[in-house]
């Protein structure tokens, strides 16, 4: 059976942040933390949220890492409790976006954030309880923001996905004015990590229509977007059309996602430095090639209907067309590039195979699969 829903109320514009207070009393939160990191104050994006709150008492966690952890969540737990606060708003990238939905469980739920995480049958714990959030994203590519699950590093190493309708942010600000400063290579990775969203769940087999239909336009519009945004950051057209690229591969990823999730999670997790979206890219081609081969794919025509989006001639120059945007837009030429080791590959071939979106491919991989796909990546 198909599971068709979209419940996040989405606001997309330039200058969409100053509607935060009116979002803020229709949803009824009014001590809201702040749940940000480092860079995004450093850039001045924060304080530009926090003018938009003038009339609430607010408070800041400003302290997100790269990948967020289970220890992170605690931390930004302690300050929810000694502010006392009532709802979150999450203003940065993926990262702030999943750190403020592991708050969302842990300040509202008793018990270890693993026992909340899919792979342990955690989703069914996680109830309406769950605190509510905004999300503004400021970057264009995890799109948590309309999004039901959250990537966390938990304490014993494991990079866990969390996933429940209680999570979805009640609100997605989504101002691409924000996303105007961000530098080239994070226009890029994060670029290639929408691009993937929208390639990984319109191969997924599940049966929802309104979920292809919006994978395929945010891949158009992501395609042809990404290189103006990254090669001029000011570029309010590409900015607009990546934003909505980025917002359009979470919700159709309702439907599932797929091998190149499960390897970029895995990774990730044995060393969590390395960029989520940027791993991505590394793995898009040859997972699209082990996937040509699922009958789905075939039956659907989903290569032919996926090069088409992106102006392609014919469905097999989809991966060599990815290898080439990747250079266009300065990214590593693969793995090896990042210093990924190959002593690591059976970690990362366990993690995989464990991981949320492996049966969600449209072929089921084999371990053995897993270290070709990694092999062939690097």
């Amino acid at each position: 059976m198909a599971t068709i829903l979209y419940l996040t109320q989405i606001q997309l514009d330039f200058g969409a942040v100053q509607l935060l207070t009116a979002e803020c009393q229709r949803i009824g939160i009014q001590r809201p933390l702040i749940v940000t990191d480092a860079g995004v104050k450093a850039a001045g994006v924060l304080q530009r949220a926090l003018d938009a709150l003038t009339d609430l008492p607010v408070t800041v966690f400003d302290q997100t890492p790269p990948n967020p952890t289970e220890a992170s969540v605690r931390a930004a737990h302690e300050v929810w409790k000694t502010a006392g606060c009532d709802g979150l708003i999450a203003v940065g990238g993926g990262s702030s976006i999943d750190l403020a939905k592991g708050l969302a469980i842990m300040a509202t739920h008793e018990g270890p954030l693993t026992t909340y995480a899919t792979i342990e049958g955690g989703s069914p714990r996680i109830t309406d309880r769950a605190a509510p959030l905004i999300a503004v994203p400021t970057t264009a590519g995890t799109g948590s923001e309309v999004a039901r699950g959250a990537i966390i590093i938990v304490d014993d190493g494991r990079k866990l996905g969390f996933h429940s309708w209680n999570l979805m942010p009640k609100a997605a600000i989504c101002d691409p004015e924000l996303t105007l400063g961000l530098p080239p290579a994070l226009t890029a990775a994060t670029g290639m990590d929408a691009i993937a969203h929208c390639m990984e769940t319109f191969m997924a087999p599940a049966f929802n229509p309104p979920a292809d239909g919006i994978a395929l336009d945010g891949l158009e519009r992501a395609w042809a977007h990404i290189e103006r945004a990254t090669r001029d950051g000011a570029d309010r057209e590409a900015r607009m059309n990546m934003m909505s690229a980025s917002m359009q591969g979470a919700m159709a990823f309702q439907k599932g996602l797929g091998a190149v999730h499960s390897l970029s999670h895995s990774l990730g997790g044995v060393n969590p430095k390395l960029h989520h979206g940027t791993l991505n890219a590394m793995f898009l081609p040859a997972v699209i090639r082990f996937n040509a081969e699922a009958e789905s794919m075939k039956k659907d025509r989903r290569l032919a209907r996926m090069a088409h989006a992106m102006g392609l001639a014919s469905a097999n120059d989809i991966p060599e067309a990815i290898r080439d945007m990747n250079a266009r837009l300065g990214l590593p030429k693969g793995l090896a590039e990042l210093g990924v080791q190959r002593e690591w590959f059976e970690r990362v071939v366990t993690g995989a195979l464990a991981d949320h979106c492996h049966k969600t491919n449209p072929r089921i991989a084999t371990a053995q699969d897993y270290r070709e796909l990694l092999e062939q990546s690097m």
